[in-house]
């Protein structure tokens, strides 16, 4: 749904190599959450953007490659795919993370768009940190950070569902230059995260579900939405697009370390195989619904701005994204809005197409359709 994968944001007014970034995602979580399957659903629902991977390898558990490697079409072409195997991405951030981006940022044809799924061991705070090198700064910047969580896992008060997988892939690690106990890492990713995904969802009933979703809102920066799903299903435009150029927010995002903690205890894990015992339900895809809102021309640009915001508060609305005709104006006023933080800038005369304004909005299945097209008509 994004028209133009180098400013996802829409916030045209930037200057020219501010348009020019390359958004990336960071993909965080433990072992087992789900990473890879969220980033496989992710490639097979594309879309036509071209995606490139980094994923963040060590020891003999580089299975993900190789399986992510396979998809071969054109959104994720082999060499889109690059491993690091040197350990830890928040610990090797100069020697192995820098260089490996410098190389996809030179390219005769970059992507539209990078995913980096960091091992569950790593720290997001450094990696988002590095964002602001020199060498990439100016080329590349953080679209979002996505922490999956295994939603059964941490409901059970245990983070992760396979507790002595992931001490096994810490000991595996011999460059990991950070001990930090379970409990403070999990509180690190959310604390950095800009959304939220209760993954295995399915695993949990309504209520349980809606209390985990209750109490990461309540831990999380304010604005970061939680979503929940099951098998990683989560469209494309829900994940990519959030653009929020974190490395520029990072006093929001400091871990426990940096607000004082210290990591006395031992450290975690990586999410690649996630678990096999996942069931299937026929209702996966139906997790997420989309619709369009049309109605006449705008008065007011600003306070139809305000009135779309606070729709998607009332509503819970993940993506809203569309035109409106404004009053007056030859050109339409293009809105794109991640929660509600609300994007508009003037992009086109509407020349043959008609003075409509039409808005397509996201969201989880069971928004009140009636009630939103209402608001948003009013």
């Amino acid at each position: 749904m994004q028209e133009n994968a180098t400013h996802p944001s829409g916030r045209r007014g930037m200057e020219d190599k501010m348009q020019a970034k390359i958004p990336a995602t960071v993909v965080t979580g433990f072992l087992g959450a789900g990473k890879t399957t969220l980033i496989r659903h992710m490639l097979d629902n594309a879309n036509g953007k071209r995606i490139a991977l980094i994923i963040n390898e060590f020891g003999d558990l580089g299975v993900d490659g190789d399986i992510l490697k396979g998809c071969g079409d054109e959104t994720c072409a082999e060499d889109d795919i690059m491993e690091l195997s040197n350990g830890c991405i928040c610990c090797t951030v100069a020697e192995d993370f820098i260089p490996t981006l410098e190389k996809l940022l030179d390219r005769d044809t970059p992507p539209d768009h990078i995913v980096i799924e960091t091992s569950g061991l790593a720290l997001p705070q450094p990696l988002v940190r590095a964002f602001q090198w020199p060498e990439i700064s100016t080329r590349v910047t953080v679209d979002g950070v996505v922490t999956v969580v295994d939603g059964k896992a941490v409901f059970d008060g245990q983070f992760a569902s396979n507790l002595a997988a992931v001490e096994a892939q810490r000991k595996l690690d011999e460059n990991l230059d950070h001990e930090t106990p379970l409990s403070e890492l999990f509180k690190d990713q959310v604390a950095c995260a800009d959304m939220i995904v209760v993954n295995k969802s399915d695993l949990l009933n309504g209520d349980e579900a809606d209390a985990l979703v209750g109490k990461l809102s309540g831990e999380a920066r304010q604005g970061v939405q939680v979503v929940r799903t099951s098998m990683g299903v989560l469209p494309v435009e829900v994940l990519l697009g959030q653009g929020v150029g974190a490395e520029d927010d990072m006093d929001a995002r400091l871990s426990l370390h940096e607000q004082g903690h210290h990591h006395d205890d031992h450290h975690d894990h990586d999410d690649h195989h996630d678990d096999d015992h996942h069931h299937h339900h026929d209702h996966d895809h139906d997790s997420f619904e989309s619709f369009v809102v049309t109605r006449d021309e705008v008065a007011d640009p600003s306070a139809f701005a305000e009135q779309v915001a606070q729709t998607i508060r009332d509503h819970n609305i993940l993506r809203l994204k569309g035109f409106a005709a404004v009053s007056g104006k030859p050109m339409r006023l293009t809105l794109q809005a991640v929660g509600p933080r609300v994007d508009t800038y003037y992009d086109q005369p509407f020349g043959a197409q008609p003075r409509e304004t039409r808005l397509v909005v996201i969201g989880q299945s069971g928004l009140d359709r009636a009630a939103i097209e209402k608001a948003l008509v009013a």
